[in-house]
């Protein structure tokens, strides 16, 4: 029996967190980010696509695209507390989850579906109680398969709630244009086109055929995504474990990219994803490694080791941001991750704090009693500890 995995996208996520704390932006053209120079779209409603606003987008061509645009800087903190009710509120139907981003999830609903009469009648009850719940609107993408479920979720938004089963792949999928398959890049897609690949049915007709010039196109990538055409792929879900000694984020980028200006909000998004998860279970750590997926899904990790801990998402951002600067600043990428490392417990650093000082008293204590007895064997200028003559400001020179 095909497993039922259901893909869960947030619709215009930070945008929608906005709204939910100012109701009067709603139906407005709004924007998420930086006016400037070096600004750019992190995420726009659905009003300000209508002018041809998108993520990604510099922001001072957002602005002449539309003038009315209300820019918003970001708030990441309320964000994540409302990425983590998103979370708890599925966790509540199943347990077998797959944070892709903090905007989405994977999940497996094959043991929870199976007692449901009306599929489509029950995901939008799912989708509806989390909007009463949460506030948040989300798409649904359902099928046999994480690629197919994928594709459900971006076929209809917002609101949307697709179910793609191996018999729909034809009749759904085949007819999207090339560049709406999940997994081909921005970059690919204007390739494949060139060479007569218009359509995901093309694609598809073109790898079971092994065209060679198709082949060279995609890479490595190829028997993959054949397999994922062809209603085959994942459907394993890889829930959270959580390593004692570490907790981690990472998500797939919309596009693939080697511009700054988009990678850098999301390393900053997932410093506070990870400051956040670090401070609920109360942990502190001193390693920071950042990892990056170049175009051929190869993982590439660089660390940082700093002296004292910490749970600060600004600290954490600071240091990913100087590794990937360091390492990583032309690559093309496809996925990011951020890793808090080293981890102890609060309590257990102020265990040691207090340790520390108690030896630094017992130290000075006994060069007190030392020096003490050294006076009375002594006669003439008592001897005294540096510290106590420069408390006292009676340096002198002799």
């Amino acid at each position: 029996m095909a497993r039922v995995i259901v893909h869960i996208d947030l619709n215009a996520f930070f945008v929608r967190c906005e709204e939910i704390r100012d109701p009067s932006l709603e139906n407005k053209a709004v924007a998420i980010g930086h006016i400037g120079r070096a600004g750019v779209v992190s995420t726009c409603s659905y009003e300000a696509r209508k002018y041809g606003v998108r993520s990604g987008m510099p922001m001072n061509k957002a602005l002449k695209l539309c003038p009315n645009l209300l820019v918003i800087h970001p708030d990441f903190h309320f964000y994540s507390m409302l990425s983590h009710r998103f979370r708890n509120y599925i966790r509540t139907i199943t347990p077998n989850i797959e944070m892709a981003s903090v905007d989405e999830l994977f999940a497996d609903f094959t043991d929870v579906i199976k007692k449901e009469k009306d599929v489509e009648k029950y995901f939008r009850m799912v989708q509806q109680t989390l909007f009463e719940t949460t506030g948040l609107k989300c798409s649904i993408g359902v099928g046999p398969t994480k690629f197919l479920a994928k594709m459900g979720s971006d076929y209809q938004k917002p609101m949307g709630l697709t179910i793609i089963r191996r018999r729909d792949i034809k009749k759904i999928i085949y007819p999207l244009p090339v560049e709406d398959t999940f997994g081909v890049g921005k970059k690919t897609a204007p390739r494949l086109k060139n060479i007569g690949i218009k359509t995901i049915g093309d694609l598809a007709n073109a790898l079971n055929n092994d065209d060679v010039n198709v082949l060279n196109i995609v890479g490595k990538f190829s028997s993959e995504l054949k397999d994922w055409l062809n209603g085959k792929g994942s459907d394993k879900i890889i829930t959270e474990w959580e390593d004692p000694k570490s907790i981690g984020n990472s998500t797939t980028l919309k596009e693939d990219t080697n511009k700054y200006e988009e990678i850098k909000p999301v390393f900053e998004m997932l410093s506070y994803e990870v400051s956040e998860r670090a401070k609920r279970d109360n942990r502190i750590g001193n390693t920071i490694q950042i990892m990056v997926k170049d175009t051929d899904y190869k993982a590439h990790n660089k660390s940082l080791t700093f002296q004292n801990h910490t749970n600060s998402a600004k600290d954490i951002f600071n240091y990913a941001i100087k590794l990937y600067e360091s390492n990583f600043l032309d690559m093309t990428i496809r996925a990011v991750g951020v890793t808090l490392q080293n981890l102890i417990s609060v309590q257990d650093m102020k265990v040691q704090m207090t340790f520390f000082d108690y030896e630094r008293h017992e130290e000075e204590s006994k060069t007190k009693l030392l020096i003490n007895d050294l006076n009375r064997k002594i006669k003439g200028q008592p001897l005294k500890r540096a510290s106590e003559i420069k408390k006292n400001g009676n340096s002198r020179r002799n």
